[in-house]
């Protein structure tokens, strides 16, 4: 097994290969510590709030006997939460969660995109496995025993826990929306990028990938398109420089 840091190699909207280095054991080991903790307080404090509810005093006791209502109200949600915790974080914060952000890590696709909603649900559903026998055993020997430390769960899903830099550029994925804010930072990363490469591209490059860019963010007009390299050029230099400027 090699004792080089494993790395994944993507295409960039700009057709530049960019590398992101493979988290390892450690990251993961971090990231879901945190994320435990997190959960584990969460699915603790709804079930004390809502068995103080269900007893109508401050007892946290199991009632003598237990109902439907108990179910639904007090161990049904609490379980929820303590479960589908990462599935539904993964979801919303597009392969992340808290743990993976203090870890500085992101789950990704092996194009580098963001996962889909099957594969983030296959990779869940298979931390039971990973779980086995105690505390992810046999997810920590897939993770040190495979090239590019993937957990049993990213071997089914098709995907990588990778670190999550400043220095990234990721491709955007089919599925994103166009015109999303969420998307300013990277769009200003991969307009500068572009700006940067201008001279050393031929003109047929330069108008595509421009294009491409500002369409992406709902800045493509019909009078763009027939626009001389000097305009375009501009139009990206706007880009980056309002980006910016949303960002300070």
């Amino acid at each position: 097994m090699s004792s080089a840091s494993p790395e994944l190699t993507v295409d960039s909207v700009t057709g530049i290969d960019v590398t992101l280095p493979v988290a390892g054991a450690g990251a993961r080991a971090f990231a879901f510590l945190i994320d435990w903790v997190i959960r584990l307080l969460l699915a603790l404090a709804w079930y004390a709030a809502a068995a103080v509810i269900y007893n109508r005093d401050l007892s946290l006791a199991l009632p003598p006997e237990t109902d439907a209502r108990w179910f639904a109200g007090v161990l049904a949600p609490s379980l929820a939460i303590y479960l589908l915790y990462h599935y539904v974080l993964e979801l919303i914060m597009r392969g992340r969660t808290p743990g993976k952000r203090m870890a500085g890590v992101i789950i990704m696709s092996r194009d580098g995109s963001t996962p889909s909603v099957g594969a983030l649900l296959t990779r869940n559903v298979f931390r039971l496995i990973d779980g086995l026998p105690l505390f992810y055993g046999l997810g920590l020997i897939a993770v040190v025993a495979t090239h590019e430390h993937r957990r049993i769960g990213d071997l089914a899903a098709g995907t990588l826990l990778v670190y999550d830099t400043p220095g990234l550029r990721m491709p955007v994925a089919a599925h994103v929306p166009l015109a999303d804010p969420r998307y300013d930072a990277l769009a200003t990363e991969l307009a500068s990028e572009l700006l940067d490469r201008w001279p050393l591209l031929t003109p047929e490059a330069r108008r595509q990938l421009g294009l491409q860019l500002l369409a992406r963010q709902g800045l493509e007009t019909e009078e763009l398109r027939d626009a001389d390299e000097a305009t375009l050029h501009a139009r990206l230099e706007g880009l980056v420089a309002s980006s910016t400027q949303r960002a300070t």
